[in-house]
């Protein structure tokens, strides 16, 4: 492996009753908080109320901001923006999903800073700063709870794209898996597969000796696998809430690729197709991801194998490497089928028209991918394997 340095900052509450830590947590940084949500379903569970009763407790100065969409755009990330500044807040409280909190970053760094935060995304700059960001999280698939990255749309340019900062890590993160239990089907699917995507863009990566680190990716997938199933057919099971939502932290909090560089390239791909036609990020990393597996197969096709047999338990005897790795990629589309996952773009209505204007944003910054570096034919490429 290679040398590293491990940071993350974020104190992690989790699991029933702990919404009370509202109470301790919030006066550490001031009265005035942007309470930040989406298009409503806290409100509907009763968390919204549970959450400004908690804030009435302490006597916390509540401006909200409502609305955040699926794909967060950055149109609202101005209003949250604009909102902290005139309303001086001491603290950004996110309550939702992954969205709502990556939102909530870009919130964040872009109360403190002069020009648009945009540019983070950009490249053109990086934070200098941010205001103290808390998150009460209602679905597991991101793994924003315990991370300093977010994704960001721009709608005016349809591009979506992923940035990072040191200041955009949560300062806490309150997990309670009962808050999970609104998530309807089709929402706990798509986290599922996000958390798992998480996971093997991890641990298709080219260092030497990372046993426990491919280990630990290969408990995880298998953890997500078992669970599952009972899940989407069982929506208020707490133990596999509680299960799942912490597999989704731990995919995404540093622990994974600590002496490592994961590969990312179809995060990448899946962001320009979202982008411009707006679909569920996980549907479409479900769509994608073992399509970018067979077009990589050759890179190594001994770390294919190794997933195949350790994670999906495929038998290798007689088979070579190929074969195996096949079978085990076959496995994962298969898996994701059965708990009712998308497999084809044309599933969102999605035709070959657009495969250019996806495959340009999707190499905005060049080549990509950390197993394989990528260029727009393979880009292009994956898009036709995924029509």
């Amino acid at each position: 492996m290679k040398a590293f340095e491990f940071y993350n900052p974020t104190q992690l509450i989790f699991g029933k009753g702990q919404l009370e830590a509202l109470k301790r947590e919030v006066p550490k940084y001031g009265k005035r908080v942007l309470l930040v949500y989406g298009g409503g379903s806290i409100k509907r569970s009763g968390l919204y109320d549970n959450v400004i009763s908690l804030l009435g407790e302490i006597g916390a100065e509540v401006t909200e901001l409502a609305g955040v969409e699926p794909n967060p755009r950055l149109s609202t990330v101005h209003k949250g923006v604009e909102l902290c500044k005139t309303h001086q807040i001491d603290l950004v409280l996110a309550v939702g999903g992954g969205s709502v909190l990556d939102c909530s970053k870009a919130i964040a760094v872009g109360a403190k800073y002069d020009g648009d935060m945009w540019d983070f995304a950009e490249r053109k700059a990086a934070a200098k700063a941010a205001l103290p960001l808390g998150t009460v999280l209602t679905m597991a698939a991101t793994g924003s709870e315990m991370n300093a990255g977010s994704v960001i749309t721009n709608e005016k340019t349809q591009e979506k794209l992923g940035w990072g900062s040191v200041y955009a890590f949560p300062a806490f993160s309150i997990l309670d898996p009962v808050n999970t239990y609104s998530l309807p089907r089709d929402q706990t699917v798509y986290g599922i597969v996000d958390m798992m995507s998480h996971t093997l863009e991890h641990y298709f990566h080219l260092e030497s000796n990372t046993p426990v680190q491919l280990g630990w990716c290969e408990t995880l997938l298998r953890t997500v696998i078992d669970a599952a199933p009972g899940l989407v057919d069982n929506l208020e099971n707490y133990e596999l809430r509680e299960t799942i939502m912490y597999c989704g932290t731990m995919a995404l909090n540093g622990f994974l690729n600590m002496g490592l560089t994961g590969d990312w390239a179809t995060h990448n791909i899946e962001h320009a197709v979202s982008a411009v036609y707006d679909i569920p990020h996980g549907g479409g990393l479900a769509i994608l991801f073992p399509n970018w597996m067979k077009h990589n197969l050759h890179v190594k096709p001994e770390r294919f194998k190794q997933l195949a047999v350790n994670v999906f338990h495929v038998n290798p005897e007689g088979k070579s490497d190929e074969e195996v790795a096949l079978e085990g990629i076959q496995a994962l589309r298969d898996f994701w089928n059965s708990i009712g996952a998308p497999s084809r773009l044309a599933d969102y209505d999605i035709d070959a028209s657009k495969i250019d204007v996806m495959a340009d944003k999707a190499v905005k910054f060049g080549a990509f991918g950390g197993f394989n570096k990528l260029n727009r034919e393979d880009v292009v490429a994956i898009y036709n394997a995924s029509l």
